[in-house]
């Protein structure tokens, strides 16, 4: 049976469609109450009172038996109140927050003023609903009251439960709900069902199988006869700092200062309804507030749209002083006020430009040490003030926790880039960095000296690797001519302008020089002649032109003549600069492809890898047991990886090919592999902060690295690279024999020619007996490969 009882605005009806219990509000065990003292009281005021009472009370018998209609609580509310006189004191009608109420369903009446005021507040929308939580709580809830009651079961229900409650500035309030059932009496509509010991622990242990708690307490079985007592505390301020915990959490940095969900928190703590949070990082090294990354952009009201500014510049005096050098809050409530003062001015103006009337600063602060300003803002003049700053103290301890841990996360991301772009230290060997590590701080730590021991790697196999760029040396000196020979020219020409109009001898003299530049610069350039002309210009000719009297038109031609300089570079660098644009291209695309396969290389088995850009793109890898020693080691594993590199370098190779002719300079690579037949042993060097490779016998693998792609064919002035090839290097037949596997398979799959060249190789110094297989690799046209233009490559340069 459901009671239709509207009692007071969000307060309705049932919460909840179905319960254990049908519902009977009475107040039998009060009016109980009231007859005991009414009989036994020896005090006669309080006798004649009770009888007056309960001679009213028994002209309503639903009082006593049972309520079911919301009639009988309209009609009787003054009789009611008088009832619950003794449990609702008048006295403390505007301090309690108090009415009488159902356990856990939204029916409640009587209210206490405060608590009137309270919902009238929050307004005629607002719906009052227990914060988290549903059916599916509410009945078992129900349940384990009869099974606490009727069946001696020893159960904690002491579950926080929360109303969130707005005022009328719109200020979110939280409030703890605690229930007397003092008057409340359960029973079921039958005999007491018997419930076996197992039966209880089944349901113990299913709190989620609300079918299972229903078959056993099935709805409407059982009767809730009374009344019970809700009392509010507001917990507002507390609960604030317990979402703030939970938010801080997070593992997303901008949480820290950013999200609705954080202003609310302080508004919830300040009593402020505009209130903005803010945050200014702090960069010690650099006595800076800045941004440290343009991802996680926090709102700032000191930096507002800058990326960074000097701390003096952006405080006043004042506020420097306080913030920066004592640490402390720094308030202003009236900030219209504040900027009247021509040393406060330029900050004042700065926050009423985002209508900012009243603000708090405070340093979050951790071991001594300023990790940046945090800043709430108010548009209301006196919101924010000095006495209500201190309520900062209970929550900037989270804040800075907060903090601590996301600059530690974001130097360790830091440390972790200077690993990897900066240093040899391969995740795969890092193991053994950390191994040494470990060893040495918990010798230190016992008080025990301890030398880092070398890090070396045993019984290895190399692999070696690279797309070198052809003739790279010859244009990149073409292109530096050709700037070079762009700019005496213009020199000249401004030259020969000024001196038809003053006839000086000093200006045919370096006319002179200069068309001697220009025949030596014809003839070819080295080092030398470059950096002699870049001087020769900057110190003769630039002084002149400075100083020199031209005509309008010469102005403008002197103008665009130090437009077309590079700022960097400090000559013309047209030429040069597609040639260098053009390398850095390929590298990057050569070196992104490398990247991108090697990780499904290391997923076949760990191994060491390393790579470098130069006029090309260079790689090392190593594999063996000792570099990964949790895994057995198989030369299937060496196999594989020699295969996946042969492939990938034909993969550079068809890359290479799409893209040149988009290139301004159509350059050509050659490609080169070196097979080594012995494994080797490589340590790490301390002092270059790279592996190495370790003895006399293992150099001699360096050395052919070093010198084999200038090498010829034996008895002939041929290369024994050559572009669109891949040229294999080795010494053992077992080795020529396992590549020509390769090779078959590969022109299998269409991506090697079937014409193959094997040679010798000319003996180098000290190395003798080298061999070498090259085969050609076929640029098969393919709708699925992209199509790159110029602008998409550039852009993926800068990207």
């Amino acid at each position: 049976m459901h009671l239709q009882l509207k009692v007071y605005q969000g307060m309705n009806v049932p919460l909840f469609s179905e319960s254990p219990f049908e519902l009977q509000i009475s107040f039998h065990k009060l009016i109980e109450t009231l007859e005991n003292i009414a009989q036994t009281d020896a005090v006669p005021y309080r006798v004649a009172y009770a009888q007056s009472l309960l001679n009213e009370v028994n002209k309503v018998p639903e009082l006593r038996e049972g309520i079911h209609s919301m009639d009988i609580i309209t009609k009787n509310e003054p009789l009611i109140k008088s009832l619950m006189s003794d449990l609702f004191p008048t006295a403390l009608t505007n301090n309690e927050i108090k009415a009488v109420s159902i356990p856990f369903q939204n029916i409640a009446f009587n209210f206490t003023e405060r608590f009137k005021k309270i919902l009238e507040e929050a307004g005629e929308s607002f719906d009052m609903t227990i914060r988290d939580f549903d059916e599916h709580q509410f009945y078992i809830m129900n349940c384990c009251l009869i099974l606490k009651q009727h069946y001696n079961q020893t159960l904690d229900l002491s579950k926080p439960l929360f109303y969130d409650i707005p005022d009328a500035k719109g200020i979110m309030h939280h409030y703890r709900i605690m229930y007397n059932g003092d008057f409340i009496e359960l029973f079921p509509k039958k005999e007491l069902p018997i419930l076996s010991q197992d039966k209880i622990d089944s349901l113990m242990d299913n709190f989620d199988n609300l079918t299972l708690w229903k078959e056993t307490f099935p709805p409407n079985s059982w009767i809730m006869k009374g009344f019970g007592i809700v009392i509010l505390f507001d917990v507002s301020v507390e609960n604030a700092l317990s979402n703030l915990k939970s938010n801080l959490l997070r593992s997303e940095p901008d949480q820290i200062v950013r999200g609705e969900n954080i202003e609310n928190i302080f508004r919830s703590i300040f009593k402020v309804p505009d209130l903005k949070v803010g945050f200014t990082p702090y960069i010690q090294e650099e006595n800076k507030f800045k941004m440290v990354s343009s991802k996680d952009k926090f709102t700032s009201f000191i930096l507002l749209d800058s990326e960074e500014a000097d701390c003096k510049n952006a405080l006043c005096g004042c506020s420097f002083e306080t913030l920066m050098e004592e640490k402390k809050y720094f308030s202003i409530s009236h900030i219209s006020k504040f900027s009247e003062s021509p040393a406060n001015k330029a900050m004042g103006q700065h926050l009423l430009s985002q209508g900012i009337e009243s603000c708090i600063m405070a340093p979050v602060v951790k071991d001594n040490t300023i990790l940046g300003i945090i800043e709430l803002a108010s548009s209301q003049p006196g919101a924010l003030n000095s006495v209500n700053a201190h309520k900062l103290d209970i929550v900037l301890p989270f804040v800075t926790d907060t903090l601590d841990r996301y600059y530690s996360e974001f130097h360790n991301q830091i440390d972790a880039v200077i690993q990897k772009e900066y240093t040899s230290i391969h995740p795969s060997v890092s193991w053994k960095f950390k191994q040494e590590a470990q060893n040495f701080l918990v010798e230190n730590s016992q008080g025990r000296d301890y030398t880092l021991k070398e890090i070396v790697f045993k019984n290895v196999y190399p692999l070696y690797g690279q797309i070198d760029i052809k003739g790279s040396s010859e244009t990149r000196n073409k292109t530096t001519q050709t700037d070079l020979s762009s700019q005496l020219r213009v020199i000249r020409e401004l030259m020969e302008e000024v001196k038809s109009k003053n006839q000086f001898l000093l200006f045919e003299q370096r006319i002179f020089e200069i068309e001697t530049m220009l025949n030596e610069l014809s003839i070819g350039i080295n080092a030398n002649t470059e950096l002699q002309i870049q001087l020769y210009i900057q110190q003769e000719i630039h002084p002149l032109f400075e100083n020199a009297d031209f005509t309008h038109d010469g102005k403008k031609k002197v103008k665009a003549y130090f437009d077309a300089i590079d700022p960097k570079m400090g000559t013309f660098y047209q030429a040069r600069k597609k040639f260098d644009t053009t390398l850095a291209i390929i590298n990057k695309k050569m070196a992104s492809l490398l990247d991108e396969k090697q990780v499904e290389a290391q997923a076949f088995y760990p191994h060491y890898y390393e790579r470098f850009k130069t006029d090309g793109v260079e790689h090392n890898m190593y594999i063996g047991a000792s570099i990964a020693p949790h895994k057995e080691y198989n030369t299937i594993y060496l196999q594989n990886l020699r295969l996946w590199q042969l492939q990938v370098m034909c993969e550079m190779e068809m890359a290479h090919h799409d893209i040149k002719t988009s290139l301004p300079f159509p350059l050509e690579v050659t490609s080169l592999i070196l097979v080594s037949h012995s494994p080797i042993a490589i340590r790490f060097r301390m002092d270059e902060k790279r592996f190495d490779v370790d003895g006399t016998y293992n150099a001699r693998y360096e050395v052919v690295k070093k010198r084999i792609d200038k090498a010829y064919i034996k008895g002939t002035r041929e290369r024994i690279t050559e572009q669109g090839k891949i040229t294999i290097v080795y010494s053992g037949k077992q080795e020529e024999t396992e590549y020509m596997k390769y090779i078959q398979f590969l022109q299998f799959k269409g991506i090697l020619d079937m014409e193959v060249e094997q040679f010798e190789i000319e003996d180098l110094q000290g190395i003798f007996g080298l061999k070498a297989t090259r085969v050609k690799v076929l640029h098969v046209k393919s709708g699925n490969r992209h199509k790159y233009s110029y602008e998409d490559l550039l852009n993926e340069l800068l990207n």
